[in-house]
């Protein structure tokens, strides 16, 4: 596959410049919520910072398009046209895999990214699959700015987090996403399991009106 030159990979709103990259904004743009869009690109704009942060190079220790697919396509069982009938990691991770599989790329490396998909909400456990896993975990957690762990907050320069943010406005992301969430969740017993993120999520909402994740954000880094 194609990557971006090290040059492009400097700036640090820069996106892969490939066919597949193309591919799949076209696949999520239109079906993600303005808030939720930002906020999958924005989790790779970080992930790409924590790799660099960690000494990790595109091409020799991840491959790059993979990383922005996984990034972007994280939250894509959360999409208006999507079946609703499993968790939306899985059903995300599914959808994932197989538009990459029609794209051309390996079983094997579609099913990295099924894995870094369907496991970014299990910490404990991304973390063990391999670099794409983590990369993935960190780059979503750091787009909450704190409140869902992440080892690396203070490796993100105020510049580069505001570079990120003015590309990709937050649009009120933590209200949205567990919007989402609730919603795709209480369309099927089977898409909330209890002491799952979405099971959780909607019990919470459910019962309490407001969930620890929205509650504990007032103390995320990005402020909002």
């Amino acid at each position: 596959m194609t990557r971006p030159t090290r040059e492009a990979t400097a700036d640090p709103i820069a996106l892969p410049n490939t066919p597949l990259a193309d591919t799949v904004i076209n696949l999520i743009r239109p079906v993600e919520t303005p808030s939720v869009f930002n906020h999958s690109i924005r989790s790779y704009l970080f992930a790409r910072l924590v790799a660099g942060h960690l000494g990790l190079a595109a091409g020799h220790d991840y491959q790059d398009d993979l990383l922005f697919a996984a990034c972007a396509m994280h939250d894509v069982g959360l999409a208006s046209d999507g079946s609703h009938r499993q968790r939306f990691e899985v059903e995300g991770a599914d959808r994932a895999a197989e538009l990459l599989i029609k794209q051309g790329v390996s079983t094997a490396d579609a099913d990295q990214v099924w894995q870094a998909i369907a496991l970014h909400t299990s910490p404990g456990i991304a973390e063990r699959r391999g670099t794409l896993c983590v990369l993935v975990r960190e780059g979503v957690a750091l787009d909450f700015g704190g409140p869902v762990g992440t080892d690396h907050l203070d490796a993100i320069t105020d510049e580069q987090a505001d570079a990120l943010h003015t590309a990709y406005p937050r649009l009120d992301v933590i209200r949205s996403l567990t919007d989402a969430i609730v919603a795709q969740a209480a369309k099927d017993s089977k898409n909330a399991p209890r002491y799952t993120t979405p099971g959780e999520l909607l019990r919470e909402r459910q019962t309490f009106g407001r969930t620890r994740l929205e509650h504990a954000y007032r103390t995320s880094r990005w402020g909002d």
